[in-house]
């Protein structure tokens, strides 16, 4: 029965850490296309506040995810899919941690890039979330 709180856990903070995941980088596609100082600080404001808030998400989601494996949950023969979702994860909080860089980037006025290629960057995590739910209830291998 536990588990299945736990699980349930995990999957809310998975989803809310996502949202922030996807909003962050549109978020950037503003601020590189924004020429009017005041609406760059408007949004360095909610990049700011949004990357905080999804930092937070992102532990418990993390920990209850840890809390998971403990349960021997994924664990034995035939559960390869599990290794290739957490190599997944792994590349999801190095997405993260780039949006962080970004972001400090924004807040330095050292920003290079075009809003073309936040645009791209801004789908990284949809490639990711799709490819990790479809390991999780597949479980192709």
């Amino acid at each position: 029965m536990a588990m299945f709180w736990i699980k349930s856990l995990h999957l809310i903070f998975v989803i809310s850490w996502f949202a922030g995941l996807f909003y962050l980088p549109r978020i950037f596609v503003n601020l590189a296309m924004e020429t009017d100082a005041n609406a760059t600080t408007r949004l360095l404001m909610m990049a700011r506040k949004l990357y905080r808030f999804m930092t937070i998400l992102a532990v418990p989601a993390l920990l209850f995810g840890i809390w998971l494996l403990s349960f021997g949950f994924g664990q034995g023969p035939g559960n390869g899919w599990l290794h290739a979702k957490l190599a997944l994860v792994v590349l999801l909080v190095g997405y993260h941690h780039a949006c962080g860089r970004l972001l400090r980037k924004f807040e330095d006025g050292r920003n290079v890039r075009s809003h073309r290629w936040y645009r791209w960057f801004n789908e990284v995590p949809t490639v990711l979330m799709f490819a990790i739910v479809i390991l999780v209830v597949v479980k192709p291998f």
